[in-house]
C-alpha cells in the first residue's frame, strides 16, 4: 500500500474537525449580509429582523457617515499606504486621536485597526513580563486573555466581578501587575465593578486598564462608558480601549490614557508599530461619528427605552434572561444544539439571532445573544418576543 501523501493526511483531519463541530451543533455559519447595516437587513434578498449587531446607536448607515466617508476618500484616498510611524498617518488620523482624547476626556489617544490589535498591545508592549503578573476577569474577552498569553507574564483570573477574590490577588504577587477587565462583558452584557477595581490598583500601586468596547458611546449621560458611569476618571483607570465598530458604527479602536503611558505605546506597541494604518477615509468618518454621538444623547435615551420595553416583555413572559442594564441581552438555553435549533427556528421566522456556542461560553452556557438597538421598532421588539414565547413557552429554562 501506498503511504497517504502528509497534506493529504492533514487534510482529512481537518475535514473530520469540521465534521465534528457539526455533529456537535458547534460549527458556525458566515452570513453574507446584502444591505447596510440596521434594524433590518437583507440575506440572499430576504428581509430579517437583525437582533445580534453591535450597532448599538444605529450610526453604521448614518447617512452623515456615509458622506463623511465620501468626503474623506474625496481628501484622502482610501489607503493609508504604509504604518504610522512611517508616513501613513494622516491628519485625519491627527485630529481623531484628539476627538477621542476631548470624548473621554484623557491626555491623549493612539489608534489602532481593531480591539484585538489594541488590546495585544497591552500584551506586546513591554507594559508587564517574564515574572511579572496580569491579573483578569474570567470572563474578559478572548482578545485580553491572548494579550496575557503574548506578554511573557503570568495570567491569574479571578472569579466573574468578584471584588473581595480581585482584591486579594491585586498586590498579592510578585514583580510588576497588570489589570485587566473589560467594562461591559461582551457575553452576558453585565458591567464590572470598575470603581472596587480601581480602588484596589490604587492600593496597591497597580496598574489598571478597562476594555470598553461595549460601554463607549452608549453608558452615561455623554456616552463616556463604564467609566463615566462609575464616575471615576484617568487617574483611577490610566488605560482606556474603546472601539469604533460598535457604538459608532465605523471600525477601528484606540487606546487613550495619560501622555507618557501613551507615548510609551506609540513607540513599542507591536501592533501599531508593525502594521498599515486604518483607512484614512474611515478614520474621517469616524470624527464625524464622534461628532453626532456626543450631540445627539437622545439615541442612548431611545436605546434605553428599547432595552427597558424588552426586558419588560421578557420578564412577564418569564424567559430566561440574564440581568443585564445594557444592549446586551443573553437569553440562556443551556446547550448547544437547542441554541442553534431556536437560532434556526427564529430565521425561518425572518429574525436573525445567532446562537453563542463554546468556546466563546462555557460547555452549558450556550444562549442566544440578542442585542437591541437605537434602531428599532417596539413592533420590531414585539414580533422577536411573541417568536421566543411561541418557541420557547412562558417560563423557559435552559
Amino acid at each position: 500500500m501506498h503511504a497517504v501523501p502528509p497534506l493529504l493526511e492533514e487534510t482529512f483531519r481537518f475535514r473530520a474537525a469540521c465534521s465534528e463541530l457539526r455533529d456537535r451543533s458547534l460549527l458556525r455559519q458566515r452570513l453574507a449580509i446584502g444591505s447596510p447595516q440596521g434594524a433590518s437587513v437583507r440575506i440572499g434578498g430576504d428581509p430579517v429582523l437583525n437582533f445580534c449587531s453591535n450597532d448599538y446607536l444605529g450610526l453604521a448607515n448614518d447617512p452623515r457617515l456615509v458622506s463623511a466617508l465620501k468626503a474623506g476618500a474625496d481628501r484622502y484616498g482610501v489607503g493609508a499606504g504604509a504604518s504610522s510611524l512611517v508616513c501613513g498617518r494622516s491628519r485625519a488620523h491627527e485630529e481623531l486621536e484628539s476627538r477621542v482624547a476631548a470624548f473621554t476626556c484623557r491626555d491623549r489617544a493612539l489608534l489602532f485597526c481593531s480591539g484585538y490589535m489594541a488590546n495585544l498591545a497591552l500584551g506586546l508592549s513591554g507594559l508587564v513580563g517574564a515574572g511579572d503578573h496580569i491579573i483578569e476577569d474570567r470572563l474578559n474577552h478572548a482578545s485580553l486573555i491572548d494579550a496575557a498569553r503574548v506578554s511573557g507574564a503570568r495570567l491569574v483570573r479571578y472569579r466573574h466581578r468578584d471584588v473581595d477574590a480581585a482584591t486579594a490577588l491585586i498586590g498579592s504577587e510578585k514583580g510588576k501587575q497588570l489589570v485587566l477587565t473589560d467594562g461591559v462583558f461582551s457575553m452576558d452584557g453585565d458591567v464590572a465593578p470598575i470603581e472596587s477595581l480601581a480602588q484596589a490598583c490604587r492600593a496597591a500601586g497597580t496598574l489598571l486598564a478597562v476594555d470598553d468596547a461595549h460601554g463607549i458611546g452608549v453608558l452615561g449621560g455623554r456616552g463616556g462608558g463604564t467609566l463615566e458611569l462609575a464616575g471615576i476618571g484617568q487617574d483611577a483607570v490610566p488605560i482606556l480601549v474603546g472601539t469604533f465598530g460598535k457604538s459608532f458604527g465605523t471600525a477601528g479602536a484606540f487606546i487613550a490614557g495619560p501622555g507618557d503611558i501613551i507615548e510609551y505605546l506609540c513607540q513599542r506597541a507591536r501592533t501599531y508599530i508593525y502594521t498599515t494604518a486604518s483607512s484614512p477615509a474611515l478614520t474621517y468618518a469616524t470624527s464625524c461619528a464622534l461628532e453626532v454621538a456626543a450631540a445627539e444623547p437622545e439615541r442612548r435615551q431611545r436605546l434605553f427605552e428599547r432595552i427597558d420595553y424588552f426586558r419588560a416583555g421578557a420578564t412577564a413572559a418569564r424567559l430566561p434572561l440574564l440581568d443585564s442594564m445594557t444592549p446586551i441581552q443573553p437569553l440562556m438555553l443551556g446547550s448547544a444544539r437547542r441554541a442553534a435549533a431556536v437560532s434556526d427556528a427564529l430565521r425561518s421566522a425572518g429574525i436573525l439571532v445567532t446562537p453563542v456556542r463554546p468556546p466563546t461560553v462555557a460547555q452549558g452556557k450556550s444562549r442566544l445573544r440578542i442585542t437591541i438597538t437605537a434602531a428599532h421598532s417596539f413592533g420590531q421588539i414585539d414580533a422577536l418576543l411573541e417568536h421566543l414565547v411561541r418557541l420557547l413557552g412562558p417560563g423557559a429554562t435552559p
